[in-house]
Protein backbone atom coordinates (compact mmCIF):
# COMPACT_ATOMS: atom_id res chain seq x y z
CA UNK A 1 0.00 0.00 0.00
CA UNK A 2 1.58 3.34 -1.08
CA UNK A 3 1.31 6.68 0.66
CA UNK A 4 -1.51 7.85 -1.55
CA UNK A 5 -3.75 4.77 -0.97
CA UNK A 6 -6.73 5.47 1.26
CA UNK A 7 -6.85 3.65 4.65
CA UNK A 8 -9.77 1.19 4.67
CA UNK A 9 -12.45 2.10 7.19
CA UNK A 10 -12.67 -0.14 10.23
CA UNK A 11 -15.19 -2.93 9.79
CA UNK A 12 -18.55 -2.42 11.45
CA UNK A 13 -19.24 -4.48 14.55
CA UNK A 14 -22.15 -6.23 12.87
CA UNK A 15 -19.88 -7.25 10.01
CA UNK A 16 -17.38 -8.77 12.43
CA UNK A 17 -20.12 -10.71 14.18
CA UNK A 18 -21.43 -12.06 10.86
CA UNK A 19 -17.92 -13.14 9.84
CA UNK A 20 -17.43 -14.92 13.16
CA UNK A 21 -20.74 -16.75 12.79
CA UNK A 22 -20.08 -17.83 9.20
CA UNK A 23 -16.42 -18.66 9.78
CA UNK A 24 -13.29 -17.24 8.12
CA UNK A 25 -13.26 -20.14 5.65
CA UNK A 26 -16.45 -18.77 4.11
CA UNK A 27 -15.92 -15.06 4.64
CA UNK A 28 -12.54 -13.32 4.89
CA UNK A 29 -12.36 -10.34 7.28
CA UNK A 30 -12.07 -6.97 5.52
CA UNK A 31 -8.43 -5.99 4.90
CA UNK A 32 -7.11 -9.49 5.67
CA UNK A 33 -5.69 -12.16 3.39
CA UNK A 34 -7.52 -15.46 3.14
CA UNK A 35 -5.90 -18.47 4.70
CA UNK A 36 -4.63 -19.53 8.10
CA UNK A 37 -4.00 -15.93 9.24
CA UNK A 38 -7.65 -14.92 8.77
CA UNK A 39 -8.87 -16.05 12.27
CA UNK A 40 -6.14 -14.02 14.00
CA UNK A 41 -6.96 -11.01 11.82
CA UNK A 42 -10.63 -11.33 12.81
CA UNK A 43 -9.82 -11.41 16.53
CA UNK A 44 -7.46 -8.41 16.16
CA UNK A 45 -10.14 -6.44 14.36
CA UNK A 46 -12.72 -7.37 17.01
CA UNK A 47 -10.37 -6.28 19.82
CA UNK A 48 -9.66 -2.94 18.12
CA UNK A 49 -13.36 -2.34 17.47
CA UNK A 50 -14.17 -3.17 21.09
CA UNK A 51 -11.74 -0.54 22.33
CA UNK A 52 -13.10 1.98 19.84
CA UNK A 53 -16.71 1.32 20.90
CA UNK A 54 -15.90 1.64 24.60
CA UNK A 55 -13.87 4.81 24.09
CA UNK A 56 -16.70 6.38 22.17
CA UNK A 57 -19.32 5.83 24.86
CA UNK A 58 -20.67 8.94 26.48
CA UNK A 59 -21.05 8.75 30.24
CA UNK A 60 -24.65 8.25 31.23
CA UNK A 61 -26.47 9.78 34.16
CA UNK A 62 -25.53 8.35 37.52
CA UNK A 63 -27.85 5.63 38.71
CA UNK A 64 -29.73 6.45 41.91
CA UNK A 65 -28.50 4.74 45.02
CA UNK A 66 -30.49 1.74 46.13
CA UNK A 67 -32.92 2.26 48.93
CA UNK A 68 -31.63 0.36 51.97
CA UNK A 69 -33.43 -2.80 53.00
CA UNK A 70 -36.06 -2.49 55.67
CA UNK A 71 -34.93 -3.13 59.20
CA UNK A 72 -35.77 -6.49 60.71
CA UNK A 73 -36.98 -5.81 64.26
CA UNK A 74 -36.72 -9.42 65.39
CA UNK A 75 -33.93 -10.48 67.78
CA UNK A 76 -30.68 -11.77 66.33
CA UNK A 77 -30.09 -15.49 66.08
CA UNK A 78 -27.79 -16.87 68.81
CA UNK A 79 -24.20 -17.26 67.63
CA UNK A 80 -24.17 -21.05 67.96
CA UNK A 81 -27.45 -21.35 66.06
CA UNK A 82 -26.10 -19.04 63.33
CA UNK A 83 -23.11 -21.33 62.90
CA UNK A 84 -25.48 -24.29 62.73
CA UNK A 85 -27.48 -22.58 60.01
CA UNK A 86 -24.33 -22.16 57.92
CA UNK A 87 -23.62 -25.88 58.23
CA UNK A 88 -27.20 -26.82 57.34
CA UNK A 89 -27.16 -24.63 54.24
CA UNK A 90 -23.70 -25.79 53.16
CA UNK A 91 -24.67 -29.47 53.27
CA UNK A 92 -25.71 -31.04 49.99
CA UNK A 93 -27.82 -34.19 49.76
CA UNK A 94 -25.90 -37.25 48.76
CA UNK A 95 -27.28 -40.39 47.18
CA UNK A 96 -30.89 -41.47 47.05
CA UNK A 97 -32.76 -42.24 50.22
CA UNK A 98 -32.79 -45.94 49.41
CA UNK A 99 -29.02 -46.36 49.48
CA UNK A 100 -27.53 -43.74 51.77
CA UNK A 101 -24.66 -45.19 53.76
CA UNK A 102 -22.44 -43.91 56.54
CA UNK A 103 -23.13 -42.66 60.03
CA UNK A 104 -23.25 -38.89 59.36
CA UNK A 105 -26.63 -37.17 59.80
CA UNK A 106 -28.29 -35.79 56.67
CA UNK A 107 -28.27 -32.09 57.50
CA UNK A 108 -30.48 -30.99 54.60
CA UNK A 109 -33.25 -33.23 55.90
CA UNK A 110 -33.05 -31.47 59.27
CA UNK A 111 -33.32 -27.98 57.78
CA UNK A 112 -37.16 -27.90 57.47
CA UNK A 113 -37.81 -28.60 61.15
CA UNK A 114 -34.94 -26.32 62.20
CA UNK A 115 -36.61 -23.48 60.26
CA UNK A 116 -39.95 -24.25 61.89
CA UNK A 117 -38.38 -24.20 65.35
CA UNK A 118 -36.49 -20.95 64.76
CA UNK A 119 -39.61 -19.26 63.37
CA UNK A 120 -41.55 -20.32 66.47
CA UNK A 121 -38.97 -18.50 68.55
CA UNK A 122 -39.14 -15.34 66.43
CA UNK A 123 -35.47 -14.93 65.54
CA UNK A 124 -34.21 -12.99 62.50
CA UNK A 125 -31.94 -14.59 59.91
CA UNK A 126 -28.31 -13.39 59.85
CA UNK A 127 -27.93 -11.10 56.79
CA UNK A 128 -24.91 -13.02 55.50
CA UNK A 129 -26.98 -16.24 55.36
CA UNK A 130 -29.74 -14.82 53.15
CA UNK A 131 -28.24 -15.67 49.72
CA UNK A 132 -27.69 -19.32 50.67
CA UNK A 133 -31.11 -19.46 52.33
CA UNK A 134 -32.81 -18.13 49.19
CA UNK A 135 -30.87 -20.56 47.01
CA UNK A 136 -32.00 -23.45 49.20
CA UNK A 137 -35.63 -22.28 49.05
CA UNK A 138 -35.38 -21.90 45.28
CA UNK A 139 -34.31 -25.54 44.92
CA UNK A 140 -36.83 -26.97 47.41
CA UNK A 141 -40.39 -25.74 47.34
CA UNK A 142 -41.11 -27.46 50.66
CA UNK A 143 -38.73 -24.98 52.32
CA UNK A 144 -40.13 -21.79 50.82
CA UNK A 145 -42.77 -20.71 53.30
CA UNK A 146 -40.62 -21.33 56.37
CA UNK A 147 -37.47 -19.96 54.70
CA UNK A 148 -39.16 -16.71 53.61
CA UNK A 149 -40.69 -16.21 57.05
CA UNK A 150 -37.27 -16.62 58.64
CA UNK A 151 -35.53 -14.46 56.02
CA UNK A 152 -37.90 -11.54 56.61
CA UNK A 153 -38.02 -8.22 54.69
CA UNK A 154 -34.36 -8.29 53.68
CA UNK A 155 -34.98 -11.35 51.52
CA UNK A 156 -37.61 -9.44 49.54
CA UNK A 157 -35.13 -6.61 49.05
CA UNK A 158 -32.58 -9.05 47.65
CA UNK A 159 -35.19 -10.80 45.50
CA UNK A 160 -35.82 -7.57 43.58
CA UNK A 161 -32.14 -7.53 42.57
CA UNK A 162 -31.73 -11.15 41.46
CA UNK A 163 -34.07 -12.82 38.96
CA UNK A 164 -33.23 -16.25 40.43
CA UNK A 165 -34.98 -15.23 43.64
CA UNK A 166 -38.13 -13.73 42.13
CA UNK A 167 -40.14 -16.60 43.58
CA UNK A 168 -39.93 -14.75 46.91
CA UNK A 169 -41.88 -11.85 45.42
CA UNK A 170 -44.48 -14.13 43.86
CA UNK A 171 -44.98 -15.91 47.17
CA UNK A 172 -45.67 -12.65 48.99
CA UNK A 173 -48.96 -10.82 48.33
CA UNK A 174 -48.68 -7.26 47.11
CA UNK A 175 -45.25 -7.70 45.54
CA UNK A 176 -43.43 -7.95 48.82
CA UNK A 177 -45.64 -5.78 50.98
CA UNK A 178 -47.48 -7.00 54.02
CA UNK A 179 -51.07 -8.14 53.75
CA UNK A 180 -53.58 -5.39 54.54
CA UNK A 181 -55.02 -5.54 58.03
CA UNK A 182 -58.71 -5.97 58.91
CA UNK A 183 -59.25 -2.21 59.18
CA UNK A 184 -57.55 -1.36 55.87
CA UNK A 185 -60.64 -1.73 53.74
CA UNK A 186 -59.32 0.34 50.85
CA UNK A 187 -56.10 -1.69 50.58
CA UNK A 188 -58.08 -4.92 50.75
CA UNK A 189 -60.40 -3.73 47.99
CA UNK A 190 -57.53 -2.54 45.80
CA UNK A 191 -55.55 -5.78 46.14
CA UNK A 192 -58.68 -7.84 45.51
CA UNK A 193 -59.62 -5.87 42.41
CA UNK A 194 -56.15 -5.31 40.93
CA UNK A 195 -53.85 -7.97 42.38
CA UNK A 196 -52.42 -10.98 40.60
CA UNK A 197 -54.33 -14.23 40.93
CA UNK A 198 -51.88 -15.70 43.48
CA UNK A 199 -52.08 -12.50 45.52
CA UNK A 200 -55.87 -12.61 45.52
CA UNK A 201 -55.93 -16.26 46.63
CA UNK A 202 -53.54 -15.50 49.48
CA UNK A 203 -55.55 -12.43 50.48
CA UNK A 204 -58.84 -14.34 50.48
CA UNK A 205 -57.31 -17.20 52.50
CA UNK A 206 -55.90 -14.75 55.04
CA UNK A 207 -59.21 -12.92 55.48
CA UNK A 208 -61.07 -16.21 55.66
CA UNK A 209 -58.87 -17.34 58.53
CA UNK A 210 -59.68 -14.32 60.69
CA UNK A 211 -63.18 -13.38 59.45
CA UNK A 212 -65.01 -16.07 57.41
CA UNK A 213 -68.02 -13.86 56.69
CA UNK A 214 -65.91 -10.98 55.36
CA UNK A 215 -64.04 -13.33 53.01
CA UNK A 216 -67.25 -14.79 51.65
CA UNK A 217 -68.73 -11.33 51.08
CA UNK A 218 -65.56 -10.23 49.28
CA UNK A 219 -65.76 -13.24 46.99
CA UNK A 220 -69.49 -12.87 46.43
CA UNK A 221 -69.07 -9.28 45.20
CA UNK A 222 -67.00 -10.35 42.16
CA UNK A 223 -68.16 -13.95 41.77
CA UNK A 224 -70.10 -13.48 38.55
CA UNK A 225 -67.16 -11.82 36.77
CA UNK A 226 -64.47 -14.37 37.73
CA UNK A 227 -63.12 -16.99 35.35
CA UNK A 228 -64.24 -20.58 35.95
CA UNK A 229 -60.78 -21.80 36.94
CA UNK A 230 -60.41 -18.86 39.33
CA UNK A 231 -63.85 -19.48 40.86
CA UNK A 232 -62.76 -23.04 41.61
CA UNK A 233 -59.65 -21.95 43.49
CA UNK A 234 -61.50 -19.21 45.35
CA UNK A 235 -64.25 -21.61 46.35
CA UNK A 236 -61.68 -24.04 47.71
CA UNK A 237 -60.51 -21.38 50.17
CA UNK A 238 -63.91 -21.58 51.90
CA UNK A 239 -62.87 -24.90 53.45
CA UNK A 240 -61.23 -22.82 56.17
CA UNK A 241 -63.88 -21.88 58.71
CA UNK A 242 -66.66 -23.62 56.77
CA UNK A 243 -69.98 -23.13 58.54
CA UNK A 244 -73.74 -22.92 58.16
CA UNK A 245 -73.58 -19.23 57.17
CA UNK A 246 -71.83 -20.28 53.95
CA UNK A 247 -74.73 -22.44 52.80
CA UNK A 248 -76.72 -19.82 50.79
CA UNK A 249 -73.64 -18.87 48.78
CA UNK A 250 -72.72 -22.51 48.16
CA UNK A 251 -76.29 -23.34 47.12
CA UNK A 252 -76.03 -20.64 44.46
CA UNK A 253 -72.73 -22.14 43.30
CA UNK A 254 -74.56 -25.43 42.61
CA UNK A 255 -75.98 -23.72 39.51
CA UNK A 256 -72.55 -22.58 38.27
CA UNK A 257 -71.62 -23.01 34.61
CA UNK A 258 -68.51 -25.03 35.52
CA UNK A 259 -68.98 -28.68 36.43
CA UNK A 260 -65.90 -28.59 38.68
CA UNK A 261 -67.24 -25.59 40.57
CA UNK A 262 -70.57 -27.33 41.07
CA UNK A 263 -68.83 -30.47 42.33
CA UNK A 264 -66.71 -28.51 44.82
CA UNK A 265 -69.74 -26.59 46.09
CA UNK A 266 -71.59 -29.87 46.59
CA UNK A 267 -68.64 -31.37 48.45
CA UNK A 268 -68.49 -28.39 50.82
CA UNK A 269 -72.23 -28.53 51.43
CA UNK A 270 -72.09 -32.25 52.17
CA UNK A 271 -69.46 -31.48 54.84
CA UNK A 272 -72.21 -29.48 56.60
CA UNK A 273 -74.49 -32.20 58.02
CA UNK A 274 -77.26 -29.67 58.63
CA UNK A 275 -77.36 -28.32 55.07
CA UNK A 276 -80.29 -28.78 52.71
CA UNK A 277 -78.07 -30.67 50.26
CA UNK A 278 -77.01 -33.10 53.00
CA UNK A 279 -80.68 -33.69 53.80
CA UNK A 280 -81.46 -34.40 50.14
CA UNK A 281 -78.54 -36.81 49.94
CA UNK A 282 -79.67 -38.52 53.15
CA UNK A 283 -83.07 -39.23 51.60
CA UNK A 284 -81.53 -40.59 48.40
CA UNK A 285 -78.92 -42.74 50.17
CA UNK A 286 -81.45 -43.96 52.72
CA UNK A 287 -83.61 -45.50 50.01
CA UNK A 288 -80.61 -47.53 48.82
CA UNK A 289 -79.71 -49.32 52.08
CA UNK A 290 -81.94 -51.32 54.42
CA UNK A 291 -81.69 -54.10 57.02
CA UNK A 292 -82.99 -57.53 56.04
CA UNK A 293 -84.31 -59.35 59.12
CA UNK A 294 -85.56 -62.45 57.28
CA UNK A 295 -82.40 -64.47 57.86
CA UNK A 296 -80.74 -65.70 61.02
CA UNK A 297 -78.53 -62.58 61.14
CA UNK A 298 -79.60 -59.04 60.29
CA UNK A 299 -77.97 -58.18 56.96
CA UNK A 300 -77.61 -54.94 55.03
CA UNK A 301 -79.06 -55.05 51.53
CA UNK A 302 -78.21 -52.50 48.86
CA UNK A 303 -80.35 -51.33 45.96
CA UNK A 304 -78.27 -48.89 43.96
CA UNK A 305 -80.03 -46.10 42.01
CA UNK A 306 -81.12 -46.99 38.48
CA UNK A 307 -80.57 -43.50 37.05
CA UNK A 308 -78.82 -40.22 37.74
CA UNK A 309 -81.45 -37.55 37.25
CA UNK A 310 -80.91 -33.81 36.79
CA UNK A 311 -81.52 -33.08 40.48
CA UNK A 312 -78.78 -35.53 41.47
CA UNK A 313 -76.39 -33.96 38.99
CA UNK A 314 -77.16 -30.49 40.34
CA UNK A 315 -76.28 -31.75 43.81
CA UNK A 316 -72.85 -32.83 42.65
CA UNK A 317 -73.36 -36.44 41.55
CA UNK A 318 -71.22 -37.16 38.50
CA UNK A 319 -73.29 -39.09 35.98
CA UNK A 320 -70.41 -40.55 33.96
CA UNK A 321 -68.61 -43.38 35.71
CA UNK A 322 -64.84 -43.73 35.31
CA UNK A 323 -63.52 -46.61 33.19
CA UNK A 324 -63.95 -49.96 34.87
CA UNK A 325 -66.73 -48.84 37.21
CA UNK A 326 -70.38 -49.69 36.90
CA UNK A 327 -72.70 -46.69 36.69
CA UNK A 328 -75.02 -47.80 39.47
CA UNK A 329 -72.23 -48.50 41.97
CA UNK A 330 -70.61 -45.17 41.00
CA UNK A 331 -73.82 -43.25 41.70
CA UNK A 332 -74.43 -45.20 44.91
CA UNK A 333 -70.97 -44.44 46.30
CA UNK A 334 -71.41 -40.71 45.70
CA UNK A 335 -74.79 -40.66 47.47
CA UNK A 336 -73.50 -42.48 50.56
CA UNK A 337 -70.37 -40.35 50.67
CA UNK A 338 -72.40 -37.13 50.73
CA UNK A 339 -75.07 -38.26 53.22
CA UNK A 340 -74.69 -37.25 56.90
CA UNK A 341 -73.38 -40.21 58.88
CA UNK A 342 -75.98 -39.60 61.57
CA UNK A 343 -78.53 -40.71 58.96
CA UNK A 344 -77.50 -44.33 59.29
CA UNK A 345 -77.97 -44.59 63.04
CA UNK A 346 -81.57 -43.44 62.59
CA UNK A 347 -82.12 -45.45 59.42
CA UNK A 348 -80.62 -48.69 60.76
CA UNK A 349 -82.43 -49.11 64.06
CA UNK A 350 -80.40 -46.88 66.37
CA UNK A 351 -77.25 -48.98 66.05
CA UNK A 352 -73.89 -47.47 66.90
CA UNK A 353 -71.27 -46.97 64.17
CA UNK A 354 -69.39 -50.07 65.42
CA UNK A 355 -72.55 -52.16 65.21
CA UNK A 356 -73.41 -50.86 61.75
CA UNK A 357 -69.93 -51.54 60.38
CA UNK A 358 -70.05 -55.07 61.84
CA UNK A 359 -73.25 -55.97 59.96
CA UNK A 360 -72.80 -58.32 56.99
CA UNK A 361 -73.63 -56.85 53.59
CA UNK A 362 -75.36 -58.90 50.92
CA UNK A 363 -74.37 -59.36 47.28
CA UNK A 364 -70.74 -58.19 47.49
CA UNK A 365 -71.67 -54.59 48.26
CA UNK A 366 -69.55 -54.47 51.45
CA UNK A 367 -66.45 -52.97 49.84
CA UNK A 368 -68.37 -50.24 48.01
CA UNK A 369 -70.50 -49.34 51.03
CA UNK A 370 -67.63 -49.22 53.53
CA UNK A 371 -65.38 -47.30 51.17
CA UNK A 372 -68.10 -44.64 50.81
CA UNK A 373 -68.49 -44.49 54.59
CA UNK A 374 -64.72 -44.01 54.87
CA UNK A 375 -64.87 -41.00 52.56
CA UNK A 376 -67.85 -39.61 54.46
CA UNK A 377 -66.07 -39.96 57.82
CA UNK A 378 -63.06 -38.08 56.48
CA UNK A 379 -65.16 -35.36 54.88
CA UNK A 380 -67.32 -34.85 57.97
CA UNK A 381 -64.38 -35.29 60.40
CA UNK A 382 -66.38 -37.87 62.35
CA UNK A 383 -64.03 -39.57 64.83
CA UNK A 384 -66.62 -42.14 66.00
CA UNK A 385 -67.16 -43.47 62.51
CA UNK A 386 -63.42 -43.39 61.83
CA UNK A 387 -62.79 -45.58 64.88
CA UNK A 388 -65.45 -48.03 63.76
CA UNK A 389 -64.10 -48.24 60.22
CA UNK A 390 -60.49 -48.54 61.34
CA UNK A 391 -61.22 -51.30 63.81
CA UNK A 392 -58.61 -52.55 66.24
CA UNK A 393 -55.04 -52.05 65.02
CA UNK A 394 -54.32 -55.72 65.64
CA UNK A 395 -57.30 -56.96 63.61
CA UNK A 396 -56.71 -59.23 60.59
CA UNK A 397 -56.41 -57.35 57.34
CA UNK A 398 -54.58 -54.57 59.12
CA UNK A 399 -57.28 -52.08 59.76
CA UNK A 400 -60.84 -53.33 59.97
CA UNK A 401 -63.51 -54.04 57.39
CA UNK A 402 -63.96 -50.47 56.15
CA UNK A 403 -60.34 -49.62 55.46
CA UNK A 404 -59.96 -50.45 51.79
CA UNK A 405 -56.40 -49.16 51.45
CA UNK A 406 -53.52 -47.68 53.36
CA UNK A 407 -54.47 -44.29 51.96
CA UNK A 408 -57.99 -44.59 53.40
CA UNK A 409 -56.63 -45.69 56.75
CA UNK A 410 -54.24 -42.73 56.84
CA UNK A 411 -57.12 -40.34 56.10
CA UNK A 412 -59.32 -41.91 58.79
CA UNK A 413 -56.49 -41.60 61.31
CA UNK A 414 -56.28 -37.89 60.49
CA UNK A 415 -59.71 -37.36 62.09
CA UNK A 416 -58.62 -38.78 65.46
CA UNK A 417 -56.96 -36.86 68.32
CA UNK A 418 -53.17 -36.76 68.14
CA UNK A 419 -52.51 -39.11 71.06
CA UNK A 420 -55.08 -41.65 69.89
CA UNK A 421 -53.68 -41.55 66.39
CA UNK A 422 -50.17 -42.33 67.63
CA UNK A 423 -51.46 -45.12 69.85
CA UNK A 424 -53.34 -46.77 67.00
CA UNK A 425 -50.30 -46.71 64.72
CA UNK A 426 -48.11 -48.07 67.51
CA UNK A 427 -50.52 -50.97 67.93
CA UNK A 428 -50.59 -51.52 64.18
CA UNK A 429 -46.78 -51.72 64.05
CA UNK A 430 -46.66 -54.09 67.02
CA UNK A 431 -49.12 -56.41 65.29
CA UNK A 432 -48.11 -56.12 61.63
CA UNK A 433 -44.57 -54.73 61.56
CA UNK A 434 -43.29 -51.88 59.44
CA UNK A 435 -43.95 -53.19 55.95
CA UNK A 436 -47.18 -51.18 55.57
CA UNK A 437 -46.66 -48.54 58.25
CA UNK A 438 -44.79 -45.84 56.32
CA UNK A 439 -47.90 -44.03 55.07
CA UNK A 440 -49.57 -44.27 58.47
CA UNK A 441 -46.53 -42.79 60.22
CA UNK A 442 -46.83 -39.76 57.97
CA UNK A 443 -50.05 -38.60 59.67
CA UNK A 444 -48.63 -38.78 63.21
CA UNK A 445 -47.58 -35.64 65.06
CA UNK A 446 -43.86 -34.95 65.36
CA UNK A 447 -41.93 -35.73 67.47
CA UNK A 448 -43.54 -39.13 67.77
CA UNK A 449 -45.13 -39.96 71.09
CA UNK A 450 -43.04 -42.28 73.25
CA UNK A 451 -45.12 -45.46 72.64
CA UNK A 452 -45.05 -44.89 68.89
CA UNK A 453 -41.33 -44.15 68.79
CA UNK A 454 -40.51 -47.22 70.80
CA UNK A 455 -42.71 -49.43 68.63
CA UNK A 456 -40.82 -48.22 65.54
CA UNK A 457 -37.40 -48.88 67.11
CA UNK A 458 -38.50 -52.30 68.36
CA UNK A 459 -39.85 -53.23 64.92
CA UNK A 460 -36.59 -52.15 63.26
CA UNK A 461 -34.65 -54.24 65.76
CA UNK A 462 -36.87 -57.25 65.10
CA UNK A 463 -36.39 -56.83 61.35
CA UNK A 464 -32.63 -56.71 61.84
CA UNK A 465 -32.57 -59.81 64.04
CA UNK A 466 -34.73 -61.65 61.51
CA UNK A 467 -32.14 -61.05 58.79
CA UNK A 468 -34.55 -58.94 56.73
CA UNK A 469 -33.33 -57.17 53.63
CA UNK A 470 -32.15 -53.91 55.22
CA UNK A 471 -32.63 -51.47 52.35
CA UNK A 472 -36.39 -52.06 52.34
CA UNK A 473 -36.54 -50.24 55.71
CA UNK A 474 -34.41 -47.26 54.72
CA UNK A 475 -37.51 -45.06 54.25
CA UNK A 476 -38.75 -45.75 57.78
CA UNK A 477 -35.22 -45.26 59.13
CA UNK A 478 -34.99 -41.87 57.42
CA UNK A 479 -38.39 -40.93 58.82
CA UNK A 480 -37.26 -41.96 62.30
CA UNK A 481 -34.22 -39.68 62.05
CA UNK A 482 -36.54 -36.69 61.63
CA UNK A 483 -39.47 -37.74 63.81
CA UNK A 484 -38.23 -39.72 66.82
CA UNK A 485 -38.02 -37.83 70.08
CA UNK A 486 -34.33 -37.02 70.68
CA UNK A 487 -34.75 -38.45 74.19
CA UNK A 488 -34.91 -41.91 72.59
CA UNK A 489 -31.23 -41.73 71.57
CA UNK A 490 -30.05 -43.54 74.68
CA UNK A 491 -32.24 -46.55 73.87
CA UNK A 492 -30.29 -47.05 70.64
CA UNK A 493 -26.93 -47.65 72.29
CA UNK A 494 -27.58 -51.36 72.56
CA UNK A 495 -28.24 -51.59 68.80
CA UNK A 496 -25.02 -50.04 67.52
CA UNK A 497 -22.83 -53.16 67.34
CA UNK A 498 -22.55 -55.15 64.12
CA UNK A 499 -24.58 -58.32 64.71
CA UNK A 500 -23.52 -61.80 63.67
CA UNK A 501 -25.03 -62.40 60.25
CA UNK A 502 -27.38 -65.32 59.83
CA UNK A 503 -26.86 -67.73 56.98
CA UNK A 504 -30.09 -66.67 55.31
CA UNK A 505 -29.46 -62.92 55.79
CA UNK A 506 -28.68 -60.54 52.94
CA UNK A 507 -24.92 -60.14 52.39
CA UNK A 508 -23.63 -57.12 54.27
CA UNK A 509 -26.95 -56.62 56.07
CA UNK A 510 -25.37 -56.53 59.51
CA UNK A 511 -23.03 -53.73 58.59
CA UNK A 512 -25.84 -51.73 57.01
CA UNK A 513 -28.06 -52.09 60.07
CA UNK A 514 -25.23 -51.03 62.40
CA UNK A 515 -24.51 -47.95 60.26
CA UNK A 516 -28.19 -47.06 60.09
CA UNK A 517 -28.66 -47.28 63.87
CA UNK A 518 -25.46 -45.29 64.46
CA UNK A 519 -26.68 -42.60 62.07
CA UNK A 520 -30.07 -42.57 63.77
CA UNK A 521 -28.49 -42.13 67.20
CA UNK A 522 -26.13 -39.39 66.01
CA UNK A 523 -28.99 -37.57 64.29
CA UNK A 524 -31.15 -37.62 67.41
CA UNK A 525 -28.30 -36.28 69.54
CA UNK A 526 -27.63 -33.59 66.94
CA UNK A 527 -31.28 -32.53 67.01
CA UNK A 528 -31.06 -32.21 70.79
CA UNK A 529 -27.96 -30.01 70.47
CA UNK A 530 -29.65 -27.89 67.79
CA UNK A 531 -32.59 -27.30 70.12
CA UNK A 532 -30.24 -26.20 72.90
CA UNK A 533 -28.49 -23.79 70.53
CA UNK A 534 -31.74 -21.91 70.00
CA UNK A 535 -32.13 -21.29 73.72
CA UNK A 536 -30.24 -18.35 75.26
CA UNK A 537 -30.05 -17.12 78.85
CA UNK A 538 -32.74 -14.50 79.33
CA UNK A 539 -30.23 -11.70 79.80
CA UNK A 540 -28.52 -12.41 76.47
CA UNK A 541 -31.54 -12.82 74.23
CA UNK A 542 -31.54 -9.40 72.64
CA UNK A 543 -31.81 -8.21 69.11
CA UNK A 544 -30.59 -5.08 67.37
CA UNK A 545 -33.22 -3.08 69.20
CA UNK A 546 -32.00 -4.32 72.56
CA UNK A 547 -35.46 -5.61 73.41
CA UNK A 548 -36.33 -9.07 74.55
CA UNK A 549 -38.40 -11.03 72.02
CA UNK A 550 -42.02 -11.50 72.99
CA UNK A 551 -42.94 -14.78 74.57
CA UNK A 552 -44.83 -17.16 72.32
CA UNK A 553 -47.39 -19.39 74.00
CA UNK A 554 -46.94 -23.04 73.20
CA UNK A 555 -43.55 -22.57 71.56
CA UNK A 556 -42.50 -26.05 70.41
CA UNK A 557 -39.07 -27.61 70.86
CA UNK A 558 -37.14 -28.56 67.77
CA UNK A 559 -39.08 -31.16 65.85
CA UNK A 560 -42.52 -30.19 67.11
CA UNK A 561 -44.16 -28.77 64.05
CA UNK A 562 -47.35 -29.30 62.08
CA UNK A 563 -48.92 -32.71 62.24
CA UNK A 564 -48.29 -35.02 59.36
CA UNK A 565 -45.33 -33.05 58.02
CA UNK A 566 -42.15 -34.90 59.05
Amino acid sequence: MNATSPVPPPPAWEELVSTALLGTDRRTPAGAAPGWTAPSALLDAAAAETVRRRAGLRPGPAAPLLEPAAEDPRPALPIAAARRLSLLLADRPGGGAGGRRGTAPDLMELLPQWLTAVNARGFAAPPESLPALLDAARGRTDLRLAALEFAGPRALWLARLNPDWRFALRATPGGGTALPGPAERQRVETLWQEGLFAERVTLLTSIRFRDPDAARELLSATWSTERAEDRLMFLDSLRTGLGARDEPFLEQALADRSRNVRATAAELLSALPGSALAARMAVRAGTCVAVDHTGDTPTLVVEAPHECDAAMERDGVSAKAPPGRGERSWWFGQLVEAAPLATWQVRLGGRTPEQIVALPVADDWLGELHAAWCRAAVRQRDADWSRALLGAPSSPGAGGPGAVSLAERAKLLGTLPVAERAGWVAGFIAAHGLSEAFQLLGVCAVPWATPLGRSVVDALNIARDAGSYPWSFSGVMGLAERCLDPAEATRLDALLAVPDEREDASPGAGGYWAEAFQRLGRTLRLRAVMAEELELPQGRRRGSSGQHPPARPGMPPLGEFEEGAP
